[in-house]
């Protein structure tokens, strides 16, 4: 017996949609918190000193954590093709945004605190705002889009194709639910900023973040109540007629889906999954207590119990759809119709099993070493301090 196929193809193709959520999830609560602290940067730091403290907690660690990103990307590249041929054509405009306002990060970063002017260096702050918000809020902008399915259509190649000119697929992405979900995201990532900057500053950039955090917090478990209740009322569902065979060929266009029915009713299916929405309100609920309280580490740990819960509550539900077509439902992309070879996802399964524990373990290291507050006699006293 070939060692691969120990694991049928089936089996591999769930554990690699866990996997993903785990890296999309990962991304999430690594890397969102660099991008709510520079959403923060204009608005919890007033002078020049407290702007560097706050650059500075994030500025030795978002690199590592911009791993999660390229690992969610590969992921989606070499497990699951056509949902990385559909998304990336699809979403060209809008990933184009999110990368343009991710390269100001770095550049920010390094390029801030070359000259002395207040106008320059304002500026920058600005640039790192953007580069946090912007793809804070489109990410939510996505995921909503997800929920709805994405008007997109496969001829008898499996090649993708989109319905009118190339900016009316961004323009489409910005529709009321869409804008719900960005909100959401905006508002969560924001509030696991704000609970970075108390854990990692003092004084009153600590105090500012906690109350902003305090509000956002707020903000998102109503948006995300809010997005729940439309979600379960004014968006349809897709269901699934008849699947591909039991580990058959990765070919969407073999299942048979139609509209209809709500995404709750897999809450009623499968009742266990309630354990994702709960977790999302009660976990920022106590981050929200946490950051009034003025707690630290346990209120940067509920932050990140919560995004895992409200993330999980998206995938979770729409089990096996990854990405639904509006427009053509049985070209949707699911679990079973949509993943790469046994061989190719074995071949991953073993170099994630073999890599994955070595970045947790560098990235456990590495904050371990950075751990502790940054203060303003530090930054403005020692020169290697962005």
């Amino acid at each position: 017996m070939i060692l691969h196929d120990l694991i049928s193809l089936d089996v591999l193709r769930v554990i690699w949609w866990v996997l993903l959520g785990v890296l999309l999830i990962g991304f999430a609560v690594m890397d969102g918190f660099d991008l709510g602290a520079a959403t923060l940067l204009p608005f919890v730091a007033k002078t020049d000193a407290e702007r560097r403290v706050v650059i500075n907690t994030v500025g030795p660690v978002w690199e590592g954590n911009q791993v999660w990103l390229i690992l969610g990307g590969g992921a989606i590249f070499a497990a699951w093709p056509p949902l990385y041929a559909v998304s990336f054509s699809g979403f060209y405009l809008a990933i184009f945004a999110i990368l343009a306002a991710l390269i100001l990060r770095p550049v920010g970063f390094k390029y801030r605190s070359k000259r002395e002017s207040v106008r320059w260096r304002r500026n920058w702050d600005w640039a790192l705002f953007i580069g946090g918000a912007v793809p804070a809020l489109i990410f939510g902008v996505a995921c909503g889009n997800v929920l709805q399915g994405v008007p997109f259509q496969l001829n008898d190649m499996l090649m993708p194709m989109y319905p009118g000119p190339f900016w009316w697929k961004f323009l489409a992405l910005l529709n009321p639910f869409g804008i719900m979900g960005g909100v959401v995201s905006l508002a969560m990532l924001i509030t696991l900023g704000a609970a970075w900057i108390s854990l990692k500053t003092e004084g009153e950039v600590q105090k500012r973040a906690q109350a902003v955090g305090t509000v956002s917090g707020i903000v998102t478990i109503v948006a995300y109540i809010l997005a729940g209740v439309w979600m379960a009322y004014g968006i349809e569902a897709y269901q699934i007629v008849s699947v591909v065979p039991a580990n058959g060929p990765s070919n969407p266009l073999m299942s048979e889906v139609v509209r209809g029915g709500s995404w709750m009713d897999s809450y009623a299916a499968r009742p266990w999954i309630w354990i994702a929405p709960i977790l999302g309100i009660v976990g920022l609920g106590l981050a929200v207590l946490g950051l009034r309280a003025g707690r630290e580490g346990s209120t940067m740990i509920f932050a990140q119990l919560g995004i895992f819960g409200v993330i999980s509550s998206v995938g979770l539900p729409m089990f096996p759809f990854i990405l639904p077509s509006s427009i053509q439902p049985n070209a949707s992309l699911t679990v079973w119709g949509a993943s790469s070879s046994q061989l190719t996802l074995f071949v991953m399964l073993v170099c994630a099993l073999i890599f994955v524990p070595i970045i947790l373990a560098y990235t456990a290291w590495v904050y371990k070493v950075l751990w502790g507050k940054v203060t303003v006699a530090e930054v403005t006293e020692k020169h290697h301090y962005y």
